[in-house]
């Protein structure tokens, strides 16, 4: 069996940090959101193709051709049509079945499995705002109707973009016409498989998608399970709680219910709580539910409900305002 991960879109909604990365290279628990779903992946599948487009080589570079047992195939998607376009791409590839999942989102083990128990299945979960997302409806645990981004309530159930297909979903993305977006969308090629084949709703255990950047720090405390997690050859000498470290950080602050990346430092006294530090980042001071981006610096200073901008440099003040 295959895996198929999108991971070609370019995430704004989650700048500063993908600025520097896509959105799949975001680390929680201190792995990337790409390697948390290859190791769910893991036994259950032969290969793994990974369609490309944003910054594809850093993906291609960091994942490589092989994932510890999982043969690594990669499709580029060079302009981003939607997901309908991005999954006809892999037609050439596609031997039989497969598990369709989205680089911006962790899906567990179980909901995989699950899921691939059925022909044709797509995992769902219920939320108090459907008026944001693709809705399902479903009578009897099959697919009645797709409905995106509603607005009047048809159903609290939506869809997790994850899918049990085989090949037969190409013959339906050919006859899908563009959205309002001017883009192919999946959704709609799956309306039409619904209409021949029962596609199964599976309920889901656990999954963390990945909209902003404040759900990187929600998903990263479910994973740790709200323990610390250091990387290599960090340096601990002050107090950490609750957080992840990268690899190679030096801490003297105090740490709290953060993600701190890989080489960053946070200086003597200084405190960072609710907040994500970037890549060789310098905070000496405050980070309070902030977001700082890779090499910038906080110098004397306190940064608070803000997000500032790669390679800034913030000395001696009080920002509560975003710095790009």
């Amino acid at each position: 069996m295959q895996a198929v991960i999108l991971a070609a879109g370019k995430s704004t909604r989650t700048y500063p940090l993908t600025l520097a990365r896509p959105k799949p290279l975001l680390k929680v628990a201190n792995k990337t959101l790409l390697e948390h779903n290859l190791d769910n992946l893991k036994g259950i599948v032969d290969e793994a193709i990974i369609v490309v487009g944003y910054r594809k080589n850093m993906i291609k570079k960091y994942i490589g051709n092989k994932y510890k047992n999982l043969k690594i195939r990669y499709v580029e998607q060079k302009r981003q049509l939607g997901t309908g376009h991005a999954v006809s791409l892999l037609e050439p590839y596609i031997e039989d079945r497969f598990i369709l999942l989205m680089g911006d989102g962790i899906y567990s083990r179980k909901d995989i499995m699950e899921c691939i128990k059925h022909q044709y299945s797509i995992l769902t979960t219920k939320t108090k705002n459907p008026q944001n997302f693709g809705v399902v409806v479903e009578k009897n645990g099959i697919l009645a109707d797709f409905v995106e981004k509603p607005r009047k309530f048809v159903s609290d159930l939506i869809s997790t973009a994850m899918y049990s297909l085989d090949e037969g979903i190409f013959r339906h993305i050919k006859k899908i016409k563009k959205s309002r977006r001017n883009e192919l969308e999946l959704p709609d090629a799956i309306k039409a498989l619904a209409k021949e084949q029962k596609i199964h709703c599976v309920t889901a255990k656990q999954w963390l998608p990945i909209g902003h950047t404040e759900d990187l720090l929600k998903a990263d405390a479910i994973l740790r399970k709200n323990k610390n997690i250091i990387g290599k050859n960090s340096k601990i000498l002050g107090r950490i709680v609750s957080s992840s470290v990268g690899d190679g950080c030096i801490i003297k602050g105090n740490i709290k219910n953060s993600i701190i990346m890989d080489n960053a430092v946070i200086g003597k006294n200084s405190a960072v709580n609710s907040s994500i530090i970037g890549e060789n980042a310098y905070v000496s001071g405050k980070a309070l539910n902030a977001v700082v981006a890779d090499n910038s610096k906080i110098i004397n200073a306190t940064v608070k409900n803000c997000k500032i901008w790669p390679n800034k440099k913030i000395s001696n003040k009080t920002i509560m305002h975003d710095v790009k």
